[in-house]
């Protein structure tokens, strides 16, 4: 992949400390109440992993128990490196066990408003998705993603929680993909031309 790739931003370490970080400020302020975690997929089964198993860790190494409960979703918005119009949502086995839960969605990444005239901005994807679950009328819904996209909208969507902000690239890597690609690697790296057009579809 070498060849195919700008820049590294993060070697695993930056964002494993970032993360027990993010699952320490979320054991402060979910108190005594049970979760239900929904992992958005593919890009965010890495970071999901990771965040779940720092907070298992601080439970069972606290006064207070947390239990939690795991279930996936799945977000189809892009084509390339190109928004889509249309957002699918596949998965989550029975979203009505939501109901008087917390509910915490793990993203590996929330893609910010972008200004291109063929890019959608995903504020309205997580919208969508929002919409969808606050349905099953969860009691509290939370949102943690690792990176964040800066944006100059006001009305861009920021998560309650989130490791790092980066620059408006495009980045693979710790399981985030190009059409499937560079899912493996463990860094987060920020894909070329080069790359772009070798795998596009």
């Amino acid at each position: 992949y070498f060849e195919n790739l700008h820049l590294m931003l993060f070697y695993p370490y930056f964002f494993c400390s970032r993360t027990e970080r993010l699952a320490k400020d979320i054991m402060q302020d979910i108190g005594d109440n049970d979760i239900v975690v929904l992992c958005v997929l593919k890009g965010g089964y890495k970071f999901c992993a990771d965040l779940v198993e720092h907070i298992k860790n601080l439970s069972r190494n606290s006064e207070r128990f947390i239990s939690m409960k795991v279930d996936f979703v799945r977000l189809k918005s892009y084509h390339n490196d190109q928004s889509m119009q249309d957002m699918q949502i596949m998965g989550g086995d029975d979203l009505s066990k939501l109901t008087g839960k917390v509910s915490f969605l793990c993203f590996l990444l929330i893609l910010f408003f972008m200004f291109c005239k063929d890019i959608v901005g995903t504020g309205r994807t997580m919208k969508v998705l929002l919409n969808n679950i606050e349905k099953y009328k969860p009691k509290m819904i939370k949102v943690a993603s690792l990176l964040v996209k800066r944006t100059s909208r006001p009305d861009g969507y920021r998560p309650d929680y989130y490791g790092f902000e980066i620059p408006d690239l495009f980045v693979v890597g710790y399981a985030l993909d190009y059409n499937e690609h560079f899912r493996d690697l463990n860094h987060i790296c920020v894909i070329n031309d080069h790359g772009k057009a070798k795998y596009r579809v």
